[in-house]
């Protein structure tokens, strides 16, 4: 069942970023790139999170998720602070 639920997880992570990153590519809001590329970063954390304790849970990646997710809410913050448009 924690399978199910966090490849639905992973799955929703990147459906959202599809659909932002394709919103900025027809309108160019540049907020929306930011999001997008956001939710890249969490789609990796939840790909990792299914590779970490389903496939290989002898290795720990759990520093590699919390990079991803950094890295997401990093590249947010920043355009929500310093981009204007």
């Amino acid at each position: 069942m924690a399978f199910i639920i966090y490849g639905l997880c992973a799955l929703t992570a990147f459906v959202c970023a599809c659909l932002l990153l394709q919103a900025y590519a027809k309108s160019r809001y540049r907020l929306l790139l930011w999001g997008g590329l956001c939710f890249v970063g969490f789609t990796a954390n939840n790909v990792l999170l299914v590779a970490d304790k389903f496939f290989v849970p002898a290795v720990d990646l759990s520093a590699w998720r919390l990079a991803w997710g950094l890295l997401g809410i990093s590249v947010l913050l920043y355009g929500l602070i310093w981009d204007t448009e």
